[in-house]
């Protein structure tokens, strides 16, 4: 999509292959977006030139404890046999590339000076600037978040490249190295950069957002499920990421895409140019249906050779530990005395942004509301709380709440209660309440998970005799610096921490 420094690299082809380097934090499962730099990747080695793909462990640390350290060997082997799977499913040589773990050198002395070095003329509002797209942004951001660009910016010196790739969302990072870099004594490296695809709700394809994006190890049905719910309307060919995938991934790779129709509907249909396929969506030629479905064969192609890699024991073994999950028992199955225990993690809660249409006091009990609470669901939810003589009731009105709402409904006091309102509590006495606050700028509906357990998906509905509710709730506190946690990790929306007001070392419930 753009290129910095064009001039310099013209210069360096005119002598010798270009040496350049493409990068990826080892966070979250790879999904089918990583295919648009491993197509660009392909291009590269056909060119001639030098390819290292660098597996930026210790970045993935950095970038506000994405990958915990407990879990950091076991992500990067991850995404090192993933990768290769990737690179072979569309006929790249192996031999041809060099591959680098972050920490083989950037624990280094000299990396280490470097890092120092660089801290002592990098100011705080460029760092925290040249992250704002790559780092995950924060109510109260960590000092490592601002460590993030700089190390970027030396991988470059130390990987010895002539040119860093990236996506797009990289350009901040990419002219902060062109900025810093210089002032160590190091020389200015061109940057290339590919597209952000769209992910099929229509922005950007997340690893964090289930919906938004097909993992390279999905099911056949699971790729088919997700594909029927992505955005696709009639003609619309803005923020398509159906469309999109098509023109940056299964494009490049193959130079044409097939749209396969039944006979009645004018039957196969093969563009050799991405242009004339838009064109035909737009005015409705190619329908939704037909392209989702052609996608999903064109990209079962490509996925099945990953499958079938990450189809040994040894392999399910580690995406397993790498990305643990909570084992669910199958509807109306019962566990026996020999099944694993279920694992209590804070996936397994529904939690999520609400927010307060209405409050009124209960009917028949003095100390409690009935609040009708939008959850982003199509009607408000009815939740009866406790916090009477706690909170004004003006002060709930049209406020943003943290609400549970997997919770089995409950009738209080004859009014059946379908969610609970979080809130801080105070350790002595007097007894302090205040709900909990989500970052400002959410929605109503938005997910509230705890840091490192993003992927996981909630119960349909927290059986009352598995008390998992309780068994989590005795680890929530409220930090120093008054942030909601489970066991030292934050609670989390998109945009932030989920905090209270001063009820620092409260208990929440």
């Amino acid at each position: 999509q753009e290129v910095l420094g064009e001039d310099k690299l013209m210069a360096i082809l005119k002598e010798r292959e270009l040496k350049i380097y493409w990068g990826t934090a080892t966070t979250g499962k790879p999904h089918v977006a990583y295919f648009v730099p491993m197509s660009k990747i392909a291009d590269f080695l056909k060119a001639g030139c030098e390819v290292t793909i660098l597996f930026a462990d210790l970045h993935a640390y950095l970038d506000n404890m994405k990958a915990p350290w407990e879990l950091l060997e076991l992500r990067t082997r991850y995404y090192e046999h993933v990768i290769k799977a990737m690179l072979e499913s569309i006929g790249v040589p192996l031999e041809k590339l060099k591959f680098v773990r972050g920490t083989d050198y950037q624990l280094s002395k000299e990396y280490t000076l470097d890092v120092y070095r660089l801290s002592s003329v990098v100011t705080q509002h460029d760092a925290k600037k040249a992250g704002a797209e790559v780092v995950k942004q924060v109510e109260h951001p960590l000092l490592s978040g601002l460590l993030y660009p700089g190390l970027q910016a030396l991988d470059e010196e130390y990987l010895k490249v002539d040119a860093q790739f990236g996506g797009v969302d990289q350009r901040k990072i990419f002219t902060f190295a062109e900025k810093y870099l210089p002032s160590l004594g190091y020389a200015k490296r061109v940057h290339l950069m590919n597209p952000m695809v769209p992910g099929l709700t229509g922005s950007k394809m997340s690893s964090s957002e289930e919906d938004s994006k097909i993992d390279l190890l999905d099911r056949k049905e699971d790729v088919k499920k997700k594909l029927k719910k992505a955005f696709c309307e009639p003609g619309n060919v803005e923020n398509n990421g159906v469309l999109s995938f098509i023109k940056h991934v299964l494009f490049p790779l193959k130079s044409e895409f097939v749209v396969l129709r039944e006979e009645k509907w004018g039957g196969n249909k093969t563009y050799t140019a991405y242009e004339a396929l838009e064109k035909d969506f737009a005015e409705q030629v190619v329908h939704p249906g037909d392209l989702k479905n052609s996608v999903e064969v064109a990209l079962n192609k490509l996925l099945d050779p990953i499958r079938e890699k990450f189809n040994c024991p040894e392999l399910k073994k580690l995406s397993s530990a790498a990305y643990p999950t909570p084992s669910k028992a199958k509807p109306g199955e019962k566990g026996t005395k020999n099944s694993e225990p279920e694992d209590v993690v804070p996936s397994r809660l529904d939690i999520r942004v609400g927010k307060v249409i209405s409050v009124e006091k209960h009917p028949d009990a003095d100390s409690l509301y009935v609040e009708k609470i939008d959850v982003g669901e199509a009607e408000p939810r009815t939740v009866v709380s406790g916090l009477v003589h706690f909170v004004p009731k003006e002060q709930l009105q049209d406020r943003l709440v943290v609400l549970l709402c997997n919770l089995k409904p409950q009738k209080m006091r004859g009014v059946e209660s379908q969610g609970m309102v979080l809130c801080a509590s105070s350790v002595g006495e007097p007894r302090q309440v205040e709900p909990l606050d989500p970052p400002a700028g959410c929605c109503a509906g938005e997910r509230v998970y705890v840091e490192g357990y993003e992927g996981g998906e909630p119960d349909e509905e927290l059986k009352p005799k598995k008390k998992v509710f309780e068994k989590l709730q005795a680890d929530f506190h409220i930090s120093e610096d008054c942030v909601a946690q489970w066991k030292q990790r934050n609670f989390l929306t998109k945009l932030g921490t989920v905090s209270c007001k001063s009820l620092k070392g409260g208990s929440i419930s």
